[in-house]
């Protein structure tokens, strides 16, 4: 019982921030959407409009992954019809950075190529 414990522990812990790069970089629509989060687009429906061939499955899996690592977050209007807005969470805006590293790597890495 001690083991499946641990286990449970494990499964429970926040990956670690190389995991989350890997998770979020390997992905076709995450750093996608994190662009139109940025750009102030925070709603679904509106995402999608903008993203297209972006499914709303594929878009509720990409902004849970988000939120999950806290990257993102979500807020709920008690409204009709519900409206939802997502935005970055500090840790969120921490890690954009790192996506930002990245992109000016492959900018650069483009123009030695040239």
């Amino acid at each position: 019982m001690i083991m499946s414990e641990k286990k449970n522990q494990s499964f429970f812990q926040k990956p670690s921030v190389a995991e989350m790069v890997e998770s979020i970089v390997g992905c076709k629509w995450s750093l996608r959407v994190m662009q139109l989060i940025r750009n102030g687009v925070n709603r679904p429906g509106e995402m999608q409009r903008q993203t297209p061939g972006l499914s709303t499955k594929v878009l509720n899996e990409r902004l849970t992954k988000l939120q999950r690592f806290g990257i993102a977050e979500k807020e709920v209007f008690p409204v009709t019809p519900p409206h939802v807005e997502y935005r970055f969470t500090p840790f969120g805006d921490k890690f954009l950075g790192i996506i930002d590293s990245i992109e000016d790597l492959q900018q650069e890495l483009a123009k030695n190529e040239l």
